[in-house]
């Protein structure tokens, strides 16, 4: 099993790199032996990430790759294929939420997230898969959230979209089944970030804690690890379709 998630000789996009998430999946990926492209709208964190990679031997190529226009997705694919090769590993990462009650969210503000995590990641993955069925395989991780399998207030956008992705994961897992390619998605449930991480350590984030979470902690990024190397080596070459919920217990409360 430590064999199947050698990466080595595989080449990785990982959207929405610049950080949170995104970051720590580009690193991992890069640790294992894979050489990825690290995508995101705004640039300026990806040469200091994709120099961190190198420093350790890996291999990273920054790109500019704004999720919800086409045509910089395939201008994109384009860069990345002639600089690394074919595309091997999809993490379908780029993500935004508004919080704002219900009753107050805006034709824009639903347009956003909507654009953002569900159309963006549909066309990202339909451009690279194109690509991936020609060569007869490939493994495309559509991050989600336990926000599509259960609810919270003030984000019904981001649990629209995010119930979208995964029964978009299933759709494409089913139609490309026969091709090779593999698609599957990650369900994560709290996870301490940077854009997240003072209300988590306040009293009210503290207590939404032990109160949501059967496990009675938050989630760090590198509990994510193991379902993402699983989905991105041949271990997971028997999976197609499904998400792995990885919450602390967050949709058992």
């Amino acid at each position: 099993m430590a064999e199947g998630f050698n990466l080595t000789g595989k080449t990785a996009l990982v959207t929405g790199a610049s950080q949170g998430l995104g970051r720590r999946f580009a690193e991992v990926l890069a640790d294992k032996g894979a050489a990825v492209a690290v995508a995101a709208r705004q640039t300026d964190k990806l040469a200091s990430l994709a120099a961190e990679i190198e420093g350790r031997g890996g291999t990273a190529l920054p790109v500019a790759m704004d999720v919800t226009d086409v045509a910089a997705i395939e201008q994109a694919v384009i860069d990345i294929e002639a600089a690394l090769g074919g595309i091997d590993i999809l993490v379908n990462n780029a993500g935004v939420a508004i919080t704002k009650p219900f009753l107050d969210q805006e034709p824009e503000d639903y347009d956003a997230v909507v654009d953002t995590n569900l159309r963006g990641c549909f066309f990202v993955a339909q451009r690279v898969a194109r690509r991936m069925v020609e060569r007869g395989a490939g493994s495309i991780i559509n991050i989600a959230s336990v926000l599509g399998q259960d609810v919270i207030g003030q984000v019904t956008p981001y649990c629209a979209s995010k119930a979208g992705l995964l029964h978009l994961t299933r759709a494409m897992g089913a139609e490309l089944a026969k091709t090779g390619v593999r698609v599957n998605a990650i369900a994560p449930g709290y996870i301490e970030t940077p854009m997240n991480q003072a209300f988590f350590q306040s009293p009210a984030g503290e207590k939404m804690i032990a109160r949501k979470v059967p496990v009675g902690r938050l989630g760090a990024p590198a509990d994510l690890d193991g379902a993402l190397l699983l989905l991105a080596s041949d271990a997971s070459s028997y999976m197609t379709g499904t998400a792995i919920t990885v919450d602390g217990g967050f949709v058992l409360s």
